[in-house]
């Protein structure tokens, strides 16, 4: 029971961005005064708080302050994306200390890439002058399928020979560091609710815009991961029945409509992009997704186009999760969600209020990630973070 309620002492003082007394906390937690000096001083002892000056008007004396210490712990993240490899070492608030990217290698056995990431966490840690013992874990986001109990990932669309990789083990053992691993989605919402400020907060869907395309859901301020932690897979919701065949047998799935991989197929055979390259990689299909993107917002009509076919599209999709949950809103992120802003911010949030069954009740706020462009790395950083400090209903379980 004193770790629940430390947990929820320091939760409360997370989501408030200028702290709060004492005297606050007693009457947001329901815990007497004594329970809230005491856990206080025990977080201070910790450093995971500290004493921020006083405030307050009026009669009385001013009430001391308490906040999160930025440097009383430490998370490492890591984005697995078949495109692109980021890391972030990540403080107790949120903020980003240290960050790097690299291209996913080539060579996709995960033997290469898990070596690849090691190294790079190393040198991240190292990079980032951060005290090692006060790290205290290592964050994987991955695309799915995942197996959470097993920490697999397992087989993954666009990483081939990925079957059932023990993908937890494998790093924590590399790295020596204490590590969790959850869907890259899943990640995004995470961070987006310790770190994306307004838009992390109540109930929201957060549309993860990657090689892939996914979704991560927030139901009042809890993430829903689903019976196996692989909810949010939206790849064969169907958004033209007139589409593309899919792999699953169906037409017009979002798979086989609008991810990026789909997008620069269709410029090519349009002429807009080069159509002979040799390299169709993940890497290869960003660098030419991007190259689509500038074209489309430099003046070039039929790659405007592409994009605003494939808003629409991704629309639809959102459409159906949002009236089947019921959220306040929708943010968009991701290393593909840049190139996509501009034309989608313009097209969805009419296209969601459109079809919006609830439109007469409230409306559905369309927003990009408040987290910035790295939320996969900052996500698997912030679980991390949630899995130490966050209140969860099993520190109330009694050993015995």
């Amino acid at each position: 029971m004193g770790d629940f309620n430390l947990t929820v002492i320091l939760d409360a003082i997370r989501r408030a961005p200028g702290g709060l007394s004492r005297v606050e906390l007693a009457q947001i937690v329901g815990l007497s005064p004594q329970t809230i000096s005491n856990i206080s001083r025990r977080l201070l002892d910790q450093n995971l708080i500290v004493e921020a000056g006083k405030e307050g008007t009026g009669p009385g004396k001013p009430r001391t302050m308490l906040r999160l210490n930025p440097g009383g712990m430490y998370a490492v993240g890591v984005h697995l994306d078949p495109a692109v490899l980021t890391f972030v070492v990540l403080d107790l608030v949120g903020a980003v200390v240290k960050h790097s990217r690299i291209k996913t290698p080539s060579r996709t056995d995960p033997g290469s890439i898990i070596d690849t990431i090691a190294a790079e966490i190393k040198q991240l840690v190292e990079d980032s002058g951060v005290d090692r013992s006060k790290v205290a874990g290592l964050g994987v986001a991955s695309p799915g399928p995942i197996d959470l109990v097993e920490g697999a990932v397992v087989d993954p669309p666009l990483l081939p020979g990925w079957e059932r990789v023990p993908l937890r083990d494998a790093l924590a053992e590399a790295t020596g560091l204490s590590t969790i691993l959850d869907k890259d989605v899943t990640s995004a919402a995470v961070a987006e609710t310790w770190a994306g400020g307004p838009s992390g907060a109540g109930s929201f869907v957060f549309m993860y815009m990657g090689t892939g395309i996914g979704c991560g859901l927030v139901l009042n301020d809890e993430v829903i991961r689903g019976t196996s932690g692989n909810a949010g897979e939206i790849g064969h919701i169907i958004v033209d029945p007139d589409g593309p065949l899919c792999d699953c047998g169906q037409r017009g799935c979002v798979k086989s409509s609008a991810i990026p991989q789909v997008l620069v197929a269709q410029a090519e055979a349009a002429g807009v992009l080069d159509g002979s390259r040799a390299d169709r990689s993940a890497p290869a299909v960003q660098e030419s997704f991007a190259e689509l993107c500038a074209l489309a917002y430099g003046g070039n009509e039929a790659a405007l186009e592409i994009i605003r076919k494939s808003a629409v599209l991704v629309g639809r999709a959102i459409s159906a999760v949002t009236n089947a949950l019921d959220v306040d809103r929708v943010v968009f992120g991701g290393p593909f969600w840049t190139c996509l802003a501009p034309a989608y911010l313009e097209l969805i949030p009419g296209l969601v209020g459109e079809n919006s069954a609830t439109c007469k009740i409230h409306g559905i706020e369309v927003v990009g990630t408040g987290v910035g462009e790295d939320v996969g790395a900052i996500g698997a950083a912030c679980l991390v973070l949630e899995h130490t400090l966050a209140p969860r209903s099993q520190r109330l379980l009694l050993e015995g």
